[in-house]
């Protein structure tokens, strides 16, 4: 049979290793807070950052010419696929939404500016003349 006094200085020795760990993941638990409130800090100032360049490329200074206007083409496109999030649309209702469906020349210039959207895999085609926002 185990002595008492065996069994003492067992549970001692348990209970400062257990004080040891204790320290240790507490001093852990600090240094992850801190560098979480800076990554926290990091993102807020990158969203907003960012937020400022999308409106930037979203608003335009003065009402754009017809050439300033097409040079915008895939800035326009972009802006709409982030408010249309994840569904799928066809070329048409993209150069509908931008205001270039009046004629064929324009639809067919969106239609070939997403084709080099999905080349440079910036969208992705979703099937047969559908079109979608690339995986995040």
């Amino acid at each position: 049979m185990v002595s008492a006094g065996r069994t003492a200085d067992s549970i001692e020795v348990t209970a400062e290793g257990l004080q040891e760990e204790l320290a240790r993941l507490q001093f852990q638990k600090q240094a992850l807070e801190r560098e979480l409130a800076a990554v926290v800090a990091h993102l807020g100032s990158v969203q907003r950052a960012l937020g400022a360049l999308e409106s930037a490329l979203v608003t335009p200074a003065a009402a754009p010419q017809a050439e300033e206007q097409y040079g915008r083409l895939t800035e326009q496109i972009m802006a709409y696929f982030a408010q249309v999030g994840d569904a799928e649309v066809r070329a048409r209702e993209v150069a509908a939404a931008l205001g270039r469906d009046a004629d064929s020349g324009s639809i067919n210039a969106v239609r070939s500016t997403l084709d080099r959207l999905v080349a440079a895999s910036r969208i992705q085609r979703a099937g047969r003349g559908l079109y979608r926002t690339g995986p995040s």
